[in-house]
């Protein structure tokens, strides 16, 4: 069963802002002649890597609700433009929107199980029929229903 990460995604409103940014790295990244990939550098790295690396995927948080995932593609060592080390997750360019869940602000990443792990949009159907109604109402204040 493959074990998965969230994360705060800091300073992103959306979905769509989340892609314009990672878009706009892949850019810098050709015309500084590097090879294309999308990465987010973190202080600590995983230590269950072989279960993170088989099917795992990276869960977002965007304005205090998980909304998105990007599959794990690899974990390795690197270093921030200061020179400090750093774990650099590198993902998939697929975002795959789920079904909108709040949680709570806290630091850094934390591992995430499958059974924790909320479903794909695509998965769900109609995925305010079974929602608690302020929730539903919650959620559609929000702009994700």
């Amino acid at each position: 069963m493959a074990l998965h990460l969230i994360k705060l995604c800091v300073g992103v409103d959306s979905i769509e802002e989340l892609a314009e940014w990672q878009q706009a790295r892949v850019a810098e990244q050709k015309r500084a002649g590097l090879a294309p990939r999308i990465v987010h550098s973190t202080f600590q790295s995983p230590k269950r890597d072989a279960e993170l690396l088989d099917g795992g995927s990276l869960y977002w948080v965007i304005k205090g609700t998980v909304q998105v995932r990007q599959r794990l593609l690899g974990l390795e060592a690197g270093t921030r433009p200061d020179g400090r080390a750093a774990c650099h997750i590198l993902l998939d360019a697929e975002l795959v929107p789920v079904r909108p869940v709040p949680r709570r602000a806290f630091q850094g990443w934390r591992y995430l199980t499958a059974d924790d792990a909320p479903p794909d949009l695509a998965a769900t159907g109609n995925i305010a029929d079974d929602m608690p109604d302020a929730l539903r109402r919650e959620l559609a204040a929000l702009g994700l229903l």
